[in-house]
């Protein structure tokens, strides 16, 4: 008797949290983290990208034992087939964590396969590896990229005061302050405003210069200077509407292009590497 009420209440355990997070499932998603033994195989721990210069291996490896493959060319198959099975090997070396996610068996297939001239079923075991690491590659290959190859501001400085983000904050309020003192007709706090705001970018080209090393672009390059002149002139002498389009071209050209290849790709990384204490979980 006490096992009915035991199981009853298990039963109604399990419906209460399948039932609250069906409700929540469209404010909640689940990912897979790729695990943190592969930081040391990235930049800035390691001098080299070593996963990435693997993974670039690999991919063309592939491509060498089908393209064999089809063309019945022992030799060459044999010497790919070699080198596709030593760098495949060395993703447990590097990551043990996902020696359980290796397709060992099918890849030892491929060697023999190979070794016997087996055209055919090396077409077949390589088919099957691809969907093997296609597989890993839909659970984990973005989410990698997004970890450990997205650059991490918190950490970059200014100066000793002043943090990388909070120079952001200032840029960003002296754009508005062009916006509002125009607005508004105050002339001289929308130049002044204008003035600090160029001053700031050449400081901020100046930091961004540490990172973008061997393509560097000046920060602010020459269109973006004859677009502060243009908003000065209007500002001085120019229509609302002048004003409006020059600002509106600044920032474009100043702010949204480097915010799509860093600012969205920032954001997302905070949120994925931050660590969520069991409290956050149960209030989520």
């Amino acid at each position: 008797m006490r096992w009915r009420y035991f199981l009853i209440l298990q039963a109604i355990i399990f419906l209460l949290i399948a039932g609250l997070v069906y409700k929540h499932h469209d404010k909640a998603k689940l990912i897979k983290t790729p695990p943190v033994e592969l930081a040391k195989w990235y930049k800035p721990e390691n001098k080299r990208q070593v996963w990435l210069h693997n993974m670039f291996k690999l991919r063309r490896e592939m491509q060498a034992v089908e393209f064999y493959a089809h063309q019945q060319d022992a030799e060459h198959l044999q010497a790919w087939s070699a080198q596709l099975s030593e760098h495949y090997l060395k993703i447990a070396e590097m990551v043990p964590a996902w020696q359980n996610k290796l397709a060992i068996n099918t890849m030892e297939d491929l060697q023999l396969a190979s070794a016997r001239q087996d055209f055919s079923s090396v077409l077949i075991q390589h088919k099957a590896l691809q969907q093997s690491c296609d597989s890993c590659h839909d659970d984990y290959q973005a989410l990698t990229a997004l970890t450990y190859r997205t650059p991490d501001f918190s950490k970059i400085e200014i100066t000793p005061e002043l943090s990388f983000i909070e120079h952001m904050d200032t840029l960003t309020r002296q754009v508005n302050q062009i916006k509002i003192s125009a607005q508004d007709g105050n002339k001289s706090l929308a130049l002044s405003s204008l003035a600090s705001l160029n001053d700031e970018m050449i400081t901020l080209g100046e930091t961004c210069v540490d990172c973008h090393k061997k393509d560097r672009k000046p920060y602010p390059n020459e269109v973006m200077k004859k677009t502060l002149i243009s908003l000065k002139n209007s500002l001085e002498s120019g229509t609302a509407k002048q004003q409006g389009r020059d600002l509106g071209t600044l920032a474009v050209l100043a702010c949204a292009r480097c915010h799509g290849t860093h600012r969205i790709a920032y954001g997302a990384k905070k949120h994925l590497v931050k660590e969520v204490s069991l409290s956050s979980l149960i209030k989520h």
